[in-house]
């Protein structure tokens, strides 16, 4: 994306978010409880769990002791009354593992090049780095088995004023979600965000926003995870209106610690958007 601050487009959801709230138990109960194996089964294989490529992030850390990078290229294109845009940066997410609840992030977009197109002074080319992100990701409960209570968690980010180029922000400017993980069986899943943000619009001016987004998961094997997203911003700058975007891809884990992912997707509402997106990435845990 174009704007500085969320790598993904969110909004809110709250109807979506209802039933997790009314099926969960006390976070106390939850928390720190795995599920118990059966006598001499196999425990699941440790697979990679990033946060990339879909709009929702996941309610997990990536544990002690751990270093996670999520990496990809992305490429957007927009068009506003004649003048046509393609932009291409490079998402990036770090995240450092503290304990069995709480994981330190870096998030950004990274460097940026746009290419503009206007019918009546030519092509202009524009290259910068982004402002990055600094914050963590707290788990505060786990899902104990399938339908039961969701996996619960919440991610806070500040990006200070920085970047370069047009790409330079005026504002300190974050946000909060509250983030989960519901399995309904070993194949299928949903993944739900919802929080606030304060953000910088294209004009410099600082505005509160409603974030939330969604995801639906299907393990189509243990290494093959297709999916589909959506997300909403509200609004999408000051005293403007709503943003949605849709998003599908797949997800491909090569070993138990790398993923590649590629996906496509487009905008639905508001002009922020971009029509339409793709990109691929690759995640590795150390």
């Amino acid at each position: 994306m174009n704007r500085p601050f969320p790598v993904r487009w969110t909004c809110g959801f709250a109807c979506l978010w209802l039933p997790l709230i009314i099926s969960s138990r006390a976070v106390a109960q939850g928390a720190g409880q795995p599920p118990e194996l059966p006598p001499n089964a196999t425990p699941p294989p440790d697979f990679i769990n990033p946060d990339r490529p879909g709009i929702a992030d996941g309610s997990n850390v990536i544990g002690p002791h751990r270093f996670q990078v999520e990496i990809g290229v992305q490429q957007e294109l927009r068009k506003d009354a004649g003048v046509g845009t393609r932009t291409t940066f490079l998402p990036t997410l770090l995240r450092f593992g503290i304990n069995q609840r709480l994981e330190a992030r870096i998030e950004g977009n990274d460097f940026t090049f746009l290419r503009t197109t206007d019918p009546m002074t030519g092509v202009s080319n524009t290259a910068g780095i982004q402002p990055f992100s600094f914050g963590f990701k707290y788990h505060f409960q786990d899902q104990p088995a399938p339908r039961k209570h969701p996996s619960l968690g919440t991610i806070f980010r500040l990006f200070p004023a920085s970047g370069s180029s047009d790409f330079r922000t005026h504002h300190t400017v974050g946000d909060l979600r509250l983030t989960a993980d519901w399995a309904w069986n070993e194949q299928w899943s949903v993944n739900p965000n919802i929080g606030l943000g304060i953000y910088e619009d294209g004009q410099g001016r600082a505005f509160v926003t409603g974030l939330g987004a969604i995801t639906l998961n299907y393990n189509a094997t243990p290494r093959i995870n297709p999916f589909v997203d959506m997300g909403l911003q509200a609004p999408e700058e000051r005293d403007g209106k709503s943003s949605l975007i849709f998003d599908a891809g797949i997800a491909y884990f090569t070993s138990r610690n790398v993923q590649l992912d590629i996906s496509f997707g487009t905008g639905a509402l508001g002009h922020t958007p971009p029509h339409p997106f793709w990109s691929a990435g690759i995640s590795v845990r150390f």
